[in-house]
């Protein structure tokens, strides 16, 4: 697996490893992955938050691949694993990153709820660059961001189960990362150092040809 080394340069580096805190309330941020619903889950259920927000329409890793909104699969998650349903929330219009914190922050206003913390839940991957989104878009809230806690070959296992081969999930982690760089340039997030390791196994990556999530 020539891919692995590399990808876990990458991997480290859009992983904050943040302890989860107390907050006002726990976001799940909407993606084809339903262990961001079950770590969520398992915050809920540590008393780390009263409530849960899921956050996710159909955007671009689920149009096509699931039948229902980012967040009404993630709910149904949670309530499997015990979280009953009156301290679920759903936010389901948002189709990216932007409109996840958009809308949770409008929601959680109109109805009146604290919002000065939240505990944010994402892909391992997306722990950086939805902290750096919130600092453009939502910049006045406190945020703790954790995720599921598994390691590359993990998660990879876990995206084939859930009908997402190989060669796209490793694809997506890429793309994630081109990000970090091409979102703070059009000012979608604060500017991040990203040292010259990662940028060597970014391009590493890309000449293997995981190429197909980049922007362009």
């Amino acid at each position: 697996m020539a891919y692995l080394h590399p990808l876990q340069v990458i991997w480290d580096y859009l992983g904050l490893h943040q302890q989860p805190e107390k907050a006002d309330c726990i976001v799940g941020f909407g993606n084809f992955n339903d262990n961001i619903a079950r770590r969520a889950a398992e915050l809920w259920h540590q008393g780390y938050a009263p409530y849960i927000l899921f956050t996710g329409g159909l955007g671009r890793n689920t149009e096509g691949l699931l039948p229902e909104p980012e967040a009404v699969r993630f709910a149904r998650v949670a309530m499997e694993c015990g979280v009953p349903e009156e301290a679920i929330l759903r936010e389901e219009r948002s189709t990216n990153t932007k409109e996840n914190i958009l809308f949770t922050r409008e929601k959680l206003i109109f109805l009146g709820l604290p919002h000065g913390h939240i505990l944010g839940v994402h892909q391992p991957f997306m722990e950086r660059r939805i902290c750096a989104a919130l600092g453009v878009y939502w910049p006045e809230v406190k945020v703790t961001v954790t995720s599921p806690q598994v390691s590359i070959p993990e998660y990879l296992a876990d995206a084939k189960r859930q009908g997402i081969t190989e060669e796209a999930a490793i694809s997506v982690i890429v793309g994630d990362f081109q990000r970090m760089d091409l979102y703070a340039k059009k000012g979608y997030q604060l500017p991040q150092h990203i040292p010259e390791e990662a940028w060597a196994a970014f391009h590493t990556l890309v000449a293997m040809g995981y190429d197909s999530q980049l922007a362009k």
